[in-house]
This record gives structure tokens, C-alpha cells and sequence, in this order.
């Protein structure tokens, strides 16, 4: 069983990574958590141990097999080529490495293939990211998409657990008929509102995670040059990123087709009625990426448009869970560099 580090274990998706090892029974020889100088020290849970949370350094990563990042991007391009250099791989959940051309960018359902050409470095998406690219792969089983336009409604996690407790704190406030206390997170209120920025803005008057959106569709799916636009939100919520999406694809395509590849793919649930649809509740503390509302989109001609809702939890399979498949298919396939 490999040795594991997690560095960022100390937050929002690192302690749902501690959990869903446990019910993915991920095999483990040794566990080191890694965080900051300030949370070294703290005590965490797993497998029913308490294991105190070190700084990370390059010691304590010197042995790990497997190391799972998930911090700032500048905490990814340092610790990377260390982790490489010690013949670990690390599976790093930030940005810093998924458009780097040797770096897989990987949803094992999707394309666990690339994982044969990793060099110590694998990406895993964007959390709006995953659940976009699972529905056109498994829509791909059917035809091949050559348009997409995305509108999506992202909880405050995906921003980490410090923008959780400013959404909570802005509830308490409005309940009480407080003020609102002074903004850490986002630029404006984001309890009892809706912000259409998500990360920094970029070219063309698009966010970077916008631009992220595009980039990881295609680099995952193999097309790169699939049209695509993508309008990201950041709604008042916990868990769970939604999306709305347009599907334009190169044949005509019938519905009941789609709707029979979507509920063939492994991690994916769609309902059977209109009105099955998920949302953020539904999604919250799963795996799955939920699907929709799928119809047709008129405006597209020749019955090659749809349209369709899609939702899933944004720490679990848009962050650790994707990583943990991601080592069980190293594992499996005998791509751990020191096996």
C-alpha cells in the first residue's frame, strides 16, 4: 500500500478528502497531513486515530508515494517538482499544472488513459469542470459535441471554507436585522444575492474560471478546439455546483439516445421525468453528477441542439473524490513511480 501526504489537509476540501478515504476504503500505508506553520499542530480524525497535522516540508514528503495537494497554486508549482524529484506523484487539485501539455488532466471515467503518460504531476479539473465533461462523453457515445455554451451557479465552497463562514455569518446578520459585517471573501454580499464573477476577470471580459471552463473541456475531451462559452455565478448555497447547458453536436440526435448513453455512464444519475430534477441538495454528500431537464434546443436546427441541467458536489467528485479515483487508477494500472 503506498505512503500518503495530503498537503492543505487542514481545508474545506481536505477534510472532505479524510472522509471520503474512509468510505472509499483507499489503501494507505502510512498518512502524514500537511498544512501551513499556523494549522501545524492540530489534531485530525481518520480511521478512528488522531494524527497531528505537520508543516509541509520536504521531509515529510520525501516517502509519500502518492501526495494530495490541495492549496495555493504557488503551494502546487513548489512542492510538484519536489514531490517528482523524490519519485512520488502528486495529484494536485488547484490550477497551476491542468493546461501544462506533459500534465494529465484527468476524470477517470472519462480519460483515465492519459494517466499512462503522467511524468509525477496529475491535474484534476475545475469543479465545474468534471461534471460538464462526464455529460459530453457519455452524449459522445451518441454524437460529438462542436458547440457548448454553459451557465453555471456555484456554491460558496468552491471559494474554501473561509467564504462558507462569510455566507453563514451574512444569514445571521439579515435574521437578526444586523448589519452586514465587513466583506473578506467577495467583492460584494453574497447572502440573499447572486454574483456573476467568479475568480478574476481575464481576457475578453471573461473570469478565468470561465476561461478554465473552456480550456479543460477541451484539453479532457480531446477537442481542442471545441466552441465554447461559459458564464460562471456564484450563488448563495453551500455544496453543490449547478449548470445550465447548450449542446450543439455534428448529427442530428435523438433524445432517448442521449438519455440511454447518459444513464450508461458510470457516475452519472439522470432523472426520468421532467420534473426528477436535481439540485444542490441533491448532490450534496455524493459522487454522482446529476443530469436533468434534458430537452431539445430549438434554436439549433435540425433536432442537433439540447439543452440540460446538470449538478454535483463540489468537494467530493469536483475536488476529492476525483482525486482519490485518480490514485485507485495509478494503483490499479501500476503507474505509482516507485511500484
Amino acid at each position: 500500500m503506498p505512503n500518503v501526504a495530503v498537503i492543505g489537509a487542514t481545508g474545506a476540501v481536505g477534510d472532505v478528502f479524510l472522509r471520503v478515504a474512509e468510505q472509499r476504503d483507499f489503501p494507505i500505508d502510512q498518512l502524514k497531513l500537511l498544512a501551513t506553520a499556523r494549522s501545524a499542530g492540530k489534531q485530525l480524525q481518520f480511521r478512528g486515530q488522531s494524527i497531528t497535522v505537520e508543516e509541509t516540508s520536504e521531509a515529510a514528503i520525501a516517502d509519500a508515494d502518492i501526495v494530495f495537494c490541495s492549496a495555493t497554486s504557488e503551494a502546487s508549482k513548489h512542492w510538484g517538482p519536489i514531490v517528482r524529484q523524490h519519485g512520488g506523484v502528486m495529484i494536485d487539485d488547484g490550477s497551476a499544472y491542468r493546461m501544462e501539455p506533459n500534465v494529465p488532466l484527468v476524470i477517470p471515467e472519462v480519460n483515465g488513459d492519459d494517466l499512462e503518460w503522467h511524468e509525477g504531476i496529475v491535474s484534476i479539473p475545475n469543479c465545474t469542470t468534471t461534471p460538464l465533461a462526464m455529460v459530453l462523453h457519455a452524449m459522445r457515445a451518441v454524437a460529438t459535441p462542436v458547440r457548448v455554451t454553459a451557465s453555471t451557479y456555484q456554491a460558496v465552497t468552491g471559494s474554501g471554507a473561509a467564504a462558507a463562514r462569510e455566507l453563514e455569518a451574512q444569514l445571521r446578520a439579515i435574521g437578526r436585522g444586523e448589519p452586514i459585517p465587513p466583506l473578506e471573501v467577495y467583492p460584494q454580499q453574497i447572502a440573499m444575492n447572486v454574483l456573476p464573477q467568479v475568480d478574476d476577470f481575464a481576457d475578453e471580459g471573461y473570469t478565468k474560471e470561465e476561461l478554465k471552463m473552456r480550456n479543460e473541456t477541451r484539453k479532457i475531451l480531446h477537442l481542442p478546439d471545441l466552441p465554447f462559452a461559459a458564464t460562471c455565478v456564484r450563488v448563495p448555497t453551500i455544496v453543490g455546483h449547478a449548470e445550465t447547458v447548450h449542446a450543439e453536436f455534428d448529427r442530428p440526435v435523438a433524445l432517448d439516445e442521449l438519455h440511454r448513453a447518459l444513464g450508461a455512464q458510470p457516475g452519472i444519475l439522470i432523472g426520468e421525468r421532467p420534473e426528477d430534477y436535481p439540485t444542490p441538495l441533491t448532490a450534496a454528500g455524493n459522487d454522482l453528477t446529476h443530469v436533468g431537464r434534458l430537452r431539445r434546443d430549438p434554436t439549433i436546427p435540425d433536432d442537433r441542439g439540447v439543452v440540460f441541467w446538470c449538478v454535483s458536489d463540489n468537494l467530493r467528485k469536483g475536488a476529492a473524490t476525483n482525486a482519490l479515483q485518480i490514485g485507485e487508477e495509478l494503483i490499479k494500472r501500476k503507474l505509482l513511480r516507485r511500484s
